[in-house]
């Protein structure tokens, strides 16, 4: 359905717990990839694998696992699904004051109480962090509750220190404000999402949501700080990340199968977005792997 919103997730601790703490692996896969979003502060790790995150208004390819956290009421999608071909995934899910109001504000958890500011529009981790904190996620599952619980607050000491970091939407995202009462947005995104291989005219996707072109672009640039074409384009290019690293398609294949028709235009856009032109990017993904 085009016309599908972010769904609300209710998520209720177990009695007698102030927080989350669930782990999937190949056999109990996490099956909640729908778009969705919860008053929840969201901490994930995904031990190995590859795939794609759509946090906000970013869309990006992930590879050799992952480690996010993303604020309350911001809007994502799951992250794995029976071809990310992860060992495992870590969710852990807290409420902002979950343990108390005033909490986060004592001078020593300063470092916590500024990734909690900074994590609004979600955050990837990478590098040296991402290990060492994936390590210490893992261990989480031998861990009683108070041993969790102190454990979580130590992680996230250790990831408000960390500068092995990427802003997802580095520019702000308005639509978490808006989640409940804006239904535009959501049609927008679904009908890229389901006709991103064909090209989408200004002129078709604004009168889908009843508004003239100008008003659409302006409205669309103010929600999610960029144009629809770079939106757009973004979506095609994650799309042609994905499947350089898992199909075994040329790469003139993956050109049209992503929506470009024009593979210069496919080239340079791909560089610009990840640094790599489409062979180089597939020939590392293939060191990496090795």
């Amino acid at each position: 359905m085009t016309n599908q919103k972010p769904i609300f997730e209710s998520i209720a601790p177990d009695f007698g717990h102030s927080f989350t703490y669930q782990k999937f692996d190949e056999a109990t896969n996490n099956k909640n990839n729908t778009w969705h979003y919860h008053p929840e502060i969201e901490l994930v790790y995904v031990n190995g694998g590859s795939g794609k995150r759509q946090i906000g208004s970013h869309i990006s390819y992930y590879t050799d696992g992952d480690l996010i956290l993303i604020d309350g009421n911001l809007p994502h999608c799951g992250l794995t699904d029976v071809l990310t071909k992860n060992k495992s995934e870590t969710v852990v899910q807290m409420l902002p004051n979950f343990l108390g109001d005033n909490f986060f504000n004592l001078p020593e958890l300063r470092n916590i109480k500024s990734l909690l500011d900074t994590c609004k529009g979600g955050i990837a981790f990478h590098g040296n962090t991402k290990l060492k904190i994936g390590d210490k996620i893992e261990v989480l599952e031998y861990q009683t509750d108070f041993q969790r619980l102190i454990s979580i607050l130590n992680i996230l000491n250790e990831l408000g220190k960390s500068k092995e970091y990427t802003l997802l939407n580095a520019e702000g995202f308005a639509m978490k404000t808006e989640v409940k009462d804006n239904d535009r947005i959501n049609v927008i995104f679904n009908y890229v999402k389901a006709n991103f291989r064909e090209e989408i005219t200004l002129d078709s996707i604004a009168s889908l949501v009843n508004m003239t072109v100008p008003s659409f672009c302006r409205y669309f640039k103010k929600i999610t700080n960029k144009t629809f074409i770079q939106f757009t384009n973004e979506y095609r290019l994650v799309h042609a990340s994905k499947l350089l690293a898992e199909q075994k398609m040329s790469i003139t294949e993956v050109c049209f199968e992503c929506g470009f028709n024009n593979f210069s235009h496919f080239n340079k856009s791909f560089k610009k977005f990840t640094g790599q032109n489409p062979s180089e990017y597939r020939n590392e993904l293939k060191t990496i792997v090795a």
